[in-house]
């Protein structure tokens, strides 16, 4: 008699794909099964953690819109049309993007995106370059736009960035191709981001600090003048997820010793960022 194929493998693994065939069988399942069942997998030893970070990231791809992960306005390195050239080739160097949205006027009058490589046979010279010559279409997109169908647009266009417009035309952001692989499979660091040391701790207006879940509780007690014990935690964020008890979701506050702290990113496997405030200073 010849033995069951599956049959080595014992019940527990039959379980499992009995369990991920009846996933995938037609049946009506939302996102957190689906997530369960390949999380189950990955403990079974079927998916690396790198492939279920990345599938985990393939489908909140699906839910995110545009305005989650674009960079805004304020932080968009844009170029007047109009600007002399050595000035131009001194914001491409500095900045170290590879592509930049030109203007006329003002900044909501985005005539084209100028790419650098254009602009390589321009560098020691002081005049002779028509900037406008050299502008490729601007792609304009919703701040409502989903993500997945963005990323479809990019592959089918071939195109590497657009300009987020809000409701009354006006740019609200800017977000690339890489922004949004970066979703799917983590941080992407080339030669210039490696160049600039991450600011963990940023003081606010309001007395504050914006502080990254990452921060050595040594950094941060010497920047706010804390005196927490890293005996036991690194970071701050994991010293107060233990004091919450839970993963806290954005919104979520506590207080710790003379602090509050509130968080402000985060997401289903981890706290990002908190905003941090004297105690004494808070409403």
């Amino acid at each position: 008699m010849n033995a069951d194929p599956d049959s080595t493998h014992g019940p527990a693994h039959r379980s499992w794909w009995d369990r991920l065939g009846h996933l995938f069988s037609g049946e009506p399942r939302n996102r957190d099964e689906l997530i369960e069942e390949l999380r189950t997998a990955q403990t079974n030893g079927l998916l690396s953690n790198d492939t279920l970070t990345m599938v985990e990231g393939a489908i909140k791809v699906t839910e995110l819109s545009v305005d989650d992960v674009m960079v805004p306005r304020a932080q968009i390195v844009s170029l007047p049309v109009d600007a002399p050239l050595p000035d131009i080739l001194a914001a491409v160097v500095e900045s170290g993007h590879s592509r930049f949205p030109v203007h006329g006027e003002d900044k909501d009058e985005v005539l084209g995106i100028l790419l650098a490589k254009d602009l390589l046979k321009y560098f020691g010279q002081s005049e002779g370059c028509d900037v406008r010559a050299l502008l490729r279409p601007a792609v304009l997109i919703p701040e409502s736009m989903r993500l997945n169908v963005l990323l479809a647009e990019f592959r089918l266009t071939r195109n590497h960035m657009a300009l987020v417009v809000d409701e009354y035309g006006g740019v609200a952001g800017l977000i690339t191709i890489e922004d949004v692989l970066e979703q799917i499979v983590g941080e992407i660091d080339d030669e210039h981001d490696d160049e600039e040391e991450p600011v963990l701790v940023q003081p606010l207006d309001d007395g504050g600090f914006a502080v990254s879940a990452l921060t050595p509780i040594a950094d941060f007690n010497e920047v706010a003048g804390a005196h927490f014990s890293d005996e036991e935690f690194d970071t701050v964020g994991g010293m107060i997820t233990s004091e919450f008890g839970h993963l806290p979701a954005a919104g979520e506050e506590i207080a710790v010793g003379n602090f509050v702290f509130r968080v402000t990113e985060a997401d289903d496997r981890r706290v990002q960022q908190f905003h941090v405030a004297p105690a004494n200073s808070t409403g």
